[in-house]
């Protein structure tokens, strides 16, 4: 039984969101988006990936943004 119904990020992985975005937006739009510095200085999927799991917050506005990807796009 499905707990969560209404949760878009249910049974999606943070590196699949990541994944995502960047081949939406690109690395210099999601700075744009989300000011953080794994998305300027030399990003990477594996570096953004150990700052987010570390970072709550920074975390927190990357699922915000790709809920709302995924709302615009559906």
């Amino acid at each position: 039984m499905n707990n969560q119904p209404n949760d878009p990020l249910h049974g999606i992985t943070l590196k699949e969101i990541l994944e995502q975005l960047v081949a939406f937006y690109g690395w210099e739009e999601l700075d744009k988006r989300i000011r953080i510095n794994c998305f300027c200085i030399n990003p990477s999927i594996n570096s953004s990936l150990k700052f987010l799991r570390k970072t709550p917050w920074a975390r927190a506005k990357v699922e915000e943004l790709f809920v709302l990807y995924t709302l615009k796009n559906n």
